[in-house]
């Protein structure tokens, strides 16, 4: 597989390696739609509770699949590229310890100090109740989580897409089934709300990363994962974490902008902050849309760095982001020419659909932007080169508090203005990820 990768045609080897990655993507992106169904079902108190706390989850969800997952990912790829099939296994048996360990630390963290982030943000009431009942129960078993995307990146980092897809398919398919089981009280299952949603997510993880265990354990070909007759060298949790904690950079970056502005949304009232919400949602949700082909990208263009054809895995990272672009700009400019279409899914309150149809209007066409310097942030895990897209992420956030402080001293501003502030930003996150790798970012010998 690995061996295929370094002399296979670019274009439809990305497109072959993709497909089942945004099969699974679009699949996961239909679970975190009927989650918003489900929870605006129960009203706007906990649709805006769900906005607070969402940030968060997907926070969890891109330190585990994204920075520390795809650094695991590209890890394992260049030592497959090279030919070092034991090295690869080590990495992997490590990146699971290392993933527990990691979901350990979130839980305490969010489990001790969840309420007064939430209330810092704005969250009061009836609204900050929700967002706890939402986070506790989720930050209680995000460990599931961050195994399954654990051993995800180790089965995508061989090549064998199909299986990572289908088991991620399969943990979104029961979550989808037991949120709506506990949300609404569904059988024997007593209603339990928005913690319905949380305990739906645990469960669809945890099967997904029993059925990649068993796979890694049992019936893998290109590498196993060994679980006994292995020393923990501290060595491979440092090979991993020196590109997964500056990676961890940007999705803590994205989320602070969120947070930022979420805040900000909060001081024009629930129905804004709910509108907002529910538009800001698909920017979470372009996310594993763009990881489908950013996964694919981590894998192909790791292959090439750990054999040396550095040139060709150049290539390859343009042909990802490029790509990605298209794909999210598409999305976006069709959302915002019909933002009713997604608007009109999650809620029935006019003011909180108009809020939602104004963000969408707005920021939508500058999807684009974010497609391309996502999927170049994913191709660097695979060329282990993390400094200049991880410096747009910042950027983008500097731009957002920068312009948000701005606009709050001119006084009489609304969210209209935020939104086309958020739009800048995204703009210059893409251009300025792109303009670094143009110039050279992926042959700078001091980043990992």
């Amino acid at each position: 597989m690995q061996s295929d990768l370094l002399t296979a045609p670019i274009g439809p080897t990305l497109a072959r390696l993709s497909a089942p990655n945004v099969v699974a993507m679009f699949v996961a992106f239909a679970t975190s739609m009927a989650e918003a169904f489900y929870i605006g079902q129960l009203g706007t108190a906990s649709l805006a509770g769900l906005a607070l706390a969402f940030p968060m989850m997907m926070l969890s969800m891109m330190l585990a699949g994204g920075s520390i997952g795809g650094a695991v990912s590209g890890a394992v790829a260049q030592r497959l590229g090279a030919g070092d099939r034991y090295g690869a296994e080590l990495i992997a048996l490590h990146a699971v310890l290392l993933s527990v360990f990691l979901s350990l630390v979130l839980s305490a963290i969010f489990l001790s100090f969840g309420g007064a982030f939430y209330a810092g943000l704005g969250g009061q009431g009836a609204i900050l109740q929700e967002a706890l009942a939402y986070s506790d129960v989720f930050f209680t078993g995000c460990v599931t989580m961050w195994v399954a995307m654990s051993l995800n990146g180790v089965i995508r980092a061989t090549g064998n897409m199909r299986v990572a897809a289908l088991s991620m398919m399969m943990g979104s398919i029961i979550q989808i089934i037991m949120s709506a089981v506990f949300v609404f009280g569904l059988g024997p299952a007593p209603a339990v709300g928005i913690s319905g949603a949380a305990i739906g997510s645990i469960v669809g993880y945890g099967c997904s990363a029993l059925v990649q265990f068993w796979f890694l354990t049992r019936k893998s070909g290109v590498l196993r994962l060994h679980v006994r007759g292995i020393a923990i060298r501290l060595a491979l949790f440092k090979d991993i974490l020196q590109v997964g904690l500056l990676a961890s950079v940007s999705p803590l970056s994205s989320v602070a902008t969120v947070i930022v502005i979420t805040g900000t949304m909060a001081r024009f009232g629930d129905d804004v902050l709910a509108g907002y919400g529910i538009g800001a949602r698909l920017e979470f949700l372009m996310i594993p849309l763009i990881f489908g082909i950013g996964s694919a990208s981590i894998t192909m263009v790791g292959a090439h760095f750990g054999a040396g054809q550095y040139k060709r895995g150049l290539k390859i990272g343009w042909v990802a982001a490029f790509s990605a672009a298209a794909l999210s700009g598409i999305a976006g400019l069709s959302l915002a020419a019909f933002p009713s279409l997604w608007a009109n899914l999650f809620t029935d309150v006019e003011a909180v659909r108009a809020a939602c149809r104004s963000y969408l209007q707005i920021v939508g066409p500058f999807y684009a932007f974010f497609g391309l310097g996502l999927c170049l942030y994913f191709a660097s895990q695979g060329a282990r080169k993390m400094l200049w897209p991880v410096i747009g992420a910042v950027v983008r956030l500097l731009v957002i508090i920068g312009g948000g402080l701005f606009l709050e001293s001119q006084g009489n501003t609304t969210a209209t203005d935020f939104f086309m502030l958020i739009s800048g930003a995204m703009m210059a996150y893409g251009l300025m990820t792109a303009s670094a790798i143009w110039l050279g970012a992926w042959k700078q010998k001091t980043v990992p």
